[in-house]
């Protein structure tokens, strides 16, 4: 018996990283999964972004531990086809009990120019407010609670120097999820829907393991960029850290827990 049995989960960015370590240890706790992920390259974005290959190997995963999975190429900035992502998904599996918004993206360098500001925000700030949407007035209206976690960063919690337009709009984005989690929480819990964000610092994905990045912090990091060491004696963490984190906000062993902005970081925030 696992801690989700019967519950359905939707995640956005799923297809490799943080999203995927949510997928495989959702589906471990008895849940069902809808994936989504653009699994397609926005220009400004430097480092190679998931493809459909990587999302098939999530179908793979979830499908090893017996549980069912609806995969989904799907633009979170676009909530139309979100919401068709959603609803086909709703259509496959039942009703959505859990969101884990995480899609999400990066771009460090000053050549991204306002290209890289407008992505960011676009994607790391509306897509989650795409994702929420689509999602709630289902979870709503059928009354039986529910979970939403949101990836922020602890660039949602520290004021990160990031002195170039994408930097920006990756902390301004990352703290605009503390307050859209913060009114959403109040908006939900009526419905006993609970809504909090999670803080990771450095996660060894491919948003920070990949040649683009590895030169920038073996440069001393983007402009200005302050120390970026963790407390822990831990440099990267894992996807599954978070996906253990999430995994405890989404179950009822959190039942009480809303409204909570969730620093996973190895102690990054306190030293700050």
């Amino acid at each position: 018996m696992g801690k989700l049995d019967g519950k359905v989960a939707f995640i956005t960015g799923a297809a490799r990283g943080q999203g995927r370590a949510h997928a495989i240890k959702l589906a471990s706790e008895g849940a069902s999964i809808i994936a989504v992920d653009i699994c397609a390259q926005i220009p400004s974005v430097e480092y190679p972004m998931a493809n459909t290959e990587d999302l098939n190997l999530t179908v793979k995963e979830v499908d090893a531990l017996g549980r069912a999975i609806s995969a989904h190429e799907t633009d979170v900035r676009d909530r139309d086809a979100l919401q068709a992502a959603f609803d086909a998904g709703v259509e496959a599996l039942g009703p959505v009990d859990i969101v884990v918004a995480n899609a999400g993206i990066a771009t460090l360098t000053p050549e991204c120019g306002q290209d890289g500001w407008r992505d960011v925000l676009d994607v790391n700030l509306t897509g989650v407010y795409h994702t929420i949407e689509v999602a709630r007035p289902s979870m709503v209206e059928r009354g039986a609670g529910g979970s939403i976690v949101l990836t922020s960063s602890v660039a949602g919690l520290t004021g990160m120097v990031m002195d170039n337009p994408g930097g920006l709009a990756y902390t301004a984005a990352k703290h605009g999820l503390v307050g859209l989690m913060r009114s959403y929480a109040n908006m939900l819990a009526p419905h006993n829907i609970r809504v909090n964000t999670i803080h990771p610092s450095g996660v060894a994905t491919p948003m920070l393991i990949n040649p683009v990045t590895e030169k920038l912090f073996a440069e001393g990091g983007p402009d200005g960029m302050s120390d970026t060491g963790n407390a822990l004696p831990v440099t990267l963490m894992e996807p599954e850290d978070m996906a253990n984190a999430v995994a405890w906000l989404v179950s009822e062993d959190a039942r009480y827990v809303t409204g909570v902005a969730l620093p996973v970081d190895a102690g990054f925030t306190n030293r700050r």
